[in-house]
């Protein structure tokens, strides 16, 4: 059992994963790596996902002199649930981080389901965010003008349908299938998340990529499905934030291959958040888009402060 970050030193180290005790008793899986003088990136996982990060981002957070920040979002791994958590929610957590690594401002990223995290932080944070990425970013599922399901791959039709209809159905749902990804390998994503993989995500998770996915699936799910419960309901219920507070520079990454958020998710993001820069790539699917373009993003995330 690891210990919380208030009785030991943090360790910078990609291997230490040490507890941060949050202000309401809440224990937070964080993980802390790159130059210690570099202002954190503070990069929020997708859904299902964890504290684990990807070799590729944490390569391109270190060329660009940045200190990457990875945590397990409440209810993941062995992060502390907050039952009827909204998106907004993050947002104290992420400012408990700062103060513990005495950081006055960062950047932040997310992916997939943490790209709302990280429009949140932005949003929420703003005398401490210098910029905001989001990487195949999930719109909010009132959005004016947005059919959030139209495009998705059938997996995810189930899923939100089950999100809809309430937590007891969720937690069915989600407790059916996590079995399968406790214990899942790079080799059988392709197969379990048929419904959800274009041509060009399939040739990118047979790598190592596909091995750390895997990776934070099994950490993601290894007590409950508690943290990808959590997530699904904010996702479908009001965010508890308004997106015009975002006032930082800010840049939409989306493919318009992806199955899992569909590109009119990025494009509705682009129209609707102020200021933001777009970049859609027609070419490009949900994973693709992180493994081949991450350093452009980390680069053009960094040139914010």
């Amino acid at each position: 059992m690891r210990t919380p970050v208030d009785s030991v030193p943090l360790d910078t180290q990609a291997d230490s994963m040490p507890f941060l005790r949050l202000p309401d008793g809440r224990d937070l899986d964080i993980l802390v790596s790159g130059p210690e003088d570099g202002v954190p990136l503070v990069y929020h996982h997708g859904t299902p996902g964890s504290v684990t990060p990807a070799t590729r981002l944490a390569e391109a957070a270190y060329r660009h002199g940045l200190r990457l920040v990875t945590m397990s979002r409440a209810g993941y791994g062995l992060s502390s649930r907050d039952p009827g958590r909204t998106v907004a929610s993050v947002a104290d957590d992420v400012a408990a981080v700062l103060d513990h690594l005495g950081a006055s401002r960062c950047v932040t990223a997310g992916w997939s389901g943490g790209g709302p995290h990280a429009l949140a932080t932005g949003a929420l944070l703003s005398d401490r965010v210098a910029g905001v990425l989001v990487i195949a970013g999930v719109a909010p599922y009132q959005a004016a003008g947005l059919d959030f399901l139209d495009g998705m791959g059938e997996d995810n039709l189930i899923e939100f349908g089950a999100a809809l209809d309430g937590e007891a159905s969720l937690r069915a749902f989600l407790e059916g299938i996590a079995p399968g990804l406790r214990a899942v390998t790079a080799e059988d994503l392709v197969s379990q998340m048929g419904s959800l993989l274009p041509d060009v995500d399939r040739a990118m998770l047979t790598d190592e990529f596909g091995a750390e996915l895997a990776g934070g699936f099994r950490e993601a799910l290894e007590v409950s499905v508690d943290g990808w419960l959590d997530d699904d309901l904010a996702f479908v219920r009001p965010w508890g934030f308004d997106l015009d507070a975002l006032s930082v520079p800010s840049f939409i990454w989306q493919g318009g291959q992806d199955l899992m958020v569909p590109p009119a998710h990025g494009g509705w993001l682009a129209e609707h958040v102020r200021g933001a820069q777009p970049r859609l790539l027609p070419d490009e699917g949900h994973v693709s888009i992180v493994v081949g373009k991450i350093d452009e993003m980390v680069a053009e995330l960094a040139s914010t402060l």
